[in-house]
């Protein structure tokens, strides 16, 4: 075999210097607590808080300790308590099921459709059925559904959405921002996000009365007018009192190294959707293989693509992720029995009530999964593209 690529999937792009000079600057400074301010000083986090709410273009903005903080402080914020009915893709990460069983809640489960969307006729059904009057709806791997038609069954059945927007920072539908439709959004800024803090997330709202639970529930210790996008004290007088600290704030060095990654965070997106183009097209001209469709109403973020091999055995799949490995490309496969790394099928998360899924199964038992760090070159990743393909062929024959 003569070709084989040599990089890494899971090394990202360094930091910049202006990020670096920032870090240097807060530990100089030693006040590494968001609340540890000198006379007169915003604080990182607070500055922080105030350009995402801008860039994002929400009411509020609240910066956290990681975006699974941030699905638990918001389903809290929401008013989901214990022994409620929480509904939520079947195809998604654990730290989604998993943010709704640590509020005590259970998950009620929606089937997806062959784009990796969720299944909308499947949420009407479900939504009637179990009567759970809360959405937490997981963009998965940056697949936007119909927004519009989601709301539109969400709202009139009284239904409180929450996005986890942790794979799709920066992602439109319709010309709108992801994260900008529901009641509440969350956002991951984990070193394979689209901002690299190691583990961060926000919390945006438009809603001041969430905005204000929200904040105490990080843990303000009270100091939340020391925020760079809260509400007005008002909104705090009976939130301050009621919600119970989760001690989950993001700190100032965290804050500092993301103001950088933030101002360049629009053209990072344009270089994933490069590089994410690169691979589909050849992927799409490959015997075998069905690529995810994009609908024109959305503006994709590529930091990873997906692709199905629906003719495929279980133990084409597996040969598929050795062929694939002996050629440098690390496929992650999500028709496997048991959860691998940042890969995991609703049948391993025991803490949610069994649930049959038949159509998300057969759809996951051939779907495959791949990062594209901006480390990756376009070379690289039209090498990629036909190395996978490569094996493919290699499996098939």
């Amino acid at each position: 075999m003569a070709r084989k690529f040599t990089g890494s999937f899971t090394q990202q792009e360094g930091l910049s210097q202006e990020a670096i000079a920032a870090a240097v600057a807060v530990l100089q400074s030693g006040r590494l607590h968001r609340y540890n301010l000198a006379p007169g000083e915003a604080g990182e986090a607070a500055q922080l808080e105030a350009e995402y709410r801008d860039w994002q273009g929400s009411g509020y903005c609240l910066a956290v300790t990681s975006g699974g903080q941030a699905l638990q402080i918001a389903l809290r914020a929401c008013d989901v308590a214990s022994g409620d009915k929480v509904l939520t893709n079947a195809y998604t990460l654990a730290p989604v099921p998993g943010a709704i069983r640590a509020v005590g809640a259970d998950a009620v489960l929606v089937e997806i459709d062959e784009d990796l969307r969720l299944d909308l006729d499947d949420l009407d059904a479900k939504i009637a059925s179990s009567g759970a009057r809360v959405l937490l709806l997981s963009h998965m791997r940056g697949h936007l559904c119909d927004m519009d038609r989601l709301m539109a069954i969400c709202d009139a059945a009284e239904v409180t959405v929450i996005e986890d927007c942790a794979h799709t920072m920066g992602a439109q539908w319709n010309g709108i921002r992801s994260g900008n439709f529901g009641k509440v959004a969350c956002f991951s800024t984990q070193t394979y996000k689209h901002m690299n803090s190691g583990e961060g997330g926000f919390l945006t709202t438009d809603d001041a009365a969430i905005a204000a639970r929200a904040t105490i529930l990080s843990g303000s210790y009270m100091l939340y007018e020391r925020h760079g996008a809260g509400p007005q004290p008002e909104a705090f007088a009976d939130a301050r009192y009621d919600m119970p600290n989760c001690s989950a704030r993001m700190d100032a060095l965290r804050a500092a190294i993301l103001r950088p990654q933030l101002a360049d965070l629009d053209s990072n997106i344009a270089r994933w959707n490069a590089r994410y183009t690169q691979v589909e097209e050849r992927l799409k001209a490959q015997d075998g293989v069905t690529t995810i469709k994009l609908p024109s109403a959305e503006t994709h973020v590529g930091s990873s693509i997906q692709f199905r091999l629906p003719d495929f055995t279980d133990a084409q799949c597996r040969a598929l992720l050795d062929a694939a490995a002996t050629r440098g490309v690390e496929l992650k496969w999500f028709g496997a029995k048991e959860p691998a790394g940042f890969t995991s099928a609703h049948p391993s998360w025991r803490y949610v009530p069994a649930q049959d899924m038949p159509k998300t199964d057969r759809i996951m038992a051939t779907l495959f999964d791949m990062r594209l760090p901006l480390s990756f070159s376009q070379d690289d990743c039209a090498l990629i593209a036909e190395l996978i393909c490569d094996a493919v062929n290699e499996v098939a024959s």
